[in-house]
């Protein structure tokens, strides 16, 4: 219950401190706001820790420590924040009519001193439509967030802050904010049905790295070693990238392996040789100018030539080829890609099929993406044929979280969770913690059900429920052509027809007679008015 009263004042915090930025927003449009409001957020993470390391330095200076030595910081994995960009100076020049060109000269500072750092830092606050006073007050706003017990815990607090930034700003922005940010519960489902304990993690859409974020915090809620995961990623939009390297470093996870060219995966792959334990990607839906005619030899293609005119095929792919022997992908999809038969893609979505890869198919609720009214479902992934779970391995061999595998090589698993989720707005919907358990356990439950001899977990016995969950035979969908919609499976719930025809039927039939009575008195009304009006002669 304590653990529940915390979370509630830490959101309280965040949409507190939402509130009074956008109110100092005023004529600056989401997209460059975001710039401005969480460089302040990132340099005020970077500053709490270099000023912590400070003091300890200062107190040790009579054994030889020397606080303004760049290699204690580093020693210690701290960003080295110059005196002229530390949080105390530039608080205290809040006021100053030049506070923007300060802020600024203090991200170039800090660059300077940290190569990591260097072309990733938004100097934005000089701009003419960035109101001086307006950034002081922001300035102070930031800087007496209040970290509650001690300061050990600002780091966490700055980290959830800069997250849920991202998803306002992501909302404020509408469209727009789709390319940069996938719904935080969305990432949740995924990750929680993926189970990243161990291994290498990419994602080669990367955004703001909200996968990255959510497997850290994945493993670290399962008591497990995050210097166990390593992540890899890769980003077009160099603005996004920023986004992403700042995101990472106020979580401490290395971005080292993070990386940005304006090509794009398929055309400037930036981890050719790569074979990744998880996959975890939200890719653009439909793209259509992907560089597919520059690519119509090209090794990924395993499955088939992804046509021209969509990239859907195309991503698939481009995960499967970077899939290690045991590797397991989870990925968003437009809907449409179960069901086309255009440009060859029916051909290779059936090559993946036959190929056993396919594991479990989730068509999502509508409205739950900014940037797209496209319906979207998962698709997840794994070389089932040639897993060696499936062939007797023991599970602390494997990089599951000690898990293993029953052999469901000749089965998918269809989930429909249309009906879940709940309105946010008008426009967005999300799924609640209670939505996402259920998806996830019940592919948990599939894959593991019958329990397994070594499994952790007691395990709980698979069952298809009508409406909402199947596991299918291969043969069942060749069946069907190879189409992987959910609701081709999973039927129609169970209803239970429990109730009182007479007393129904009753009080039908009261309801129409009492319409049919009020009718024939409003008729009744409207004669008697017309009755009354009197009609001109022809002669006048």
């Amino acid at each position: 219950m304590a653990k529940k009263k915390k979370e509630e004042v830490q959101e309280t915090i965040e949409k507190t401190l939402w509130k009074a930025a956008d109110k100092l927003r005023k004529n600056i449009n989401a997209a460059e706001y975001k710039d401005v409001v969480l460089g302040l957020i990132f340099l005020k993470y970077i500053s709490i820790a270099f000023e912590k390391l400070h003091a300890d330095l200062t107190a040790q200076i009579d054994q030889g420590a020397d606080p303004e030595d760049r290699e204690e910081y580093q020693a210690e994995n701290v960003f080295f924040v110059p005196p002229s960009a530390r949080w105390s100076f530039l608080q205290n020049s809040a006021k100053q009519p030049n506070i923007g060109k300060i802020v600024d000269d203090g991200m170039d500072a800090i660059e300077a001193e940290n190569a990591q750092l260097k072309g990733i830092l938004p100097k934005v606050y000089a701009k003419q439509n960035l109101d001086p006073t307006s950034l002081g007050e922001l300035i102070d706003l930031i800087g007496n967030i209040n970290f509650g017990e001690t300061k050990e815990r600002s780091a966490d607090v700055l980290g959830h802050v800069f997250e849920y930034f991202l998803g306002q700003f992501a909302l404020a922005e509408g469209q727009k904010g789709g390319q940069f940010y996938t719904p935080r519960s969305v990432v949740e489902l995924l990750v929680e049905m993926l189970e990243p304990y161990k291994g290498r993690v990419f994602d080669p859409c990367c955004g703001s790295g909200g996968m990255f974020v959510q497997s850290e915090k994945f493993v670290k809620d399962h008591q497990g070693n995050i210097n166990d995961i390593s992540i890899y990623g890769q980003e077009s939009n160099q603005t996004t990238w920023r986004l992403a390297k700042m995101n990472l470093a106020i979580r401490g996870i290395d971005a080292s392996q993070v990386k940005w060219n304006a090509e794009g995966s398929f055309l400037n792959d930036a981890h050719k040789d790569l074979k990744a334990d998880y996959i975890i990607a939200n890719p653009p839906f439909n793209v259509s100018d992907w560089g597919g005619d520059l690519l119509r030899t090209d090794a990924r293609w395993e499955f088939g030539v992804p046509p021209v005119g969509n990239a859907n095929f195309a991503w698939l792919q481009h995960f499967i080829h970077h899939l290690a022997p045991t590797g397991q992908a989870g990925v968003v999809l437009a809907k449409g890609a179960l069901t086309s038969k255009t440009s060859g893609e029916g051909e290779i979505r059936k090559a993946l099929i036959e190929e056993g890869l396919i594991d479990c198919i989730v068509n999502l609720p509508a409205k739950l993406f900014l940037n797209t009214q496209i319906p979207a479902a998962l698709w997840f992934m794994r070389r089932k044929t040639h897993h060696p779970a499936l062939k007797g391995t023991p599970p602390e061999e494997g990089n599951n979280g000690g898990r293993n595998f029953r052999d469901t090589s000749n089965e998918i698993l269809f989930i429909d969770a249309r009906n879940l989720g709940h309105l946010i707005n008008r426009r967005n919907r999300e799924l609640s913690k209670e939505d996402i358990d259920l998806i996830a356990s019940t592919y948990h439950n599939w894959r593991n059900s019958p329990p397994l001899e070594g499994c952790p977990e007691d395990g709980v016995v698979y069952n298809d429920i009508p409406g909402f969950c199947a596991s299918v035979t291969l043969d069942k969908v060749r069946e069907l052509d190879y189409v992987l919609t959910p609701g081709r499976y999973v039927g129609l719930p169970d209803e239970e027809d429990d109730f009182n025809f007479v007393e129904r039927f009753t009080a039908l039939k009261d309801t129409l007679n009492a319409q049919l009575a009020k009718e024939a008195e409003l008729n009744t009304i409207i004669a008697e008015n017309l009755a009354k009006i009197e009609l001109p002669n022809d002669g006048e």
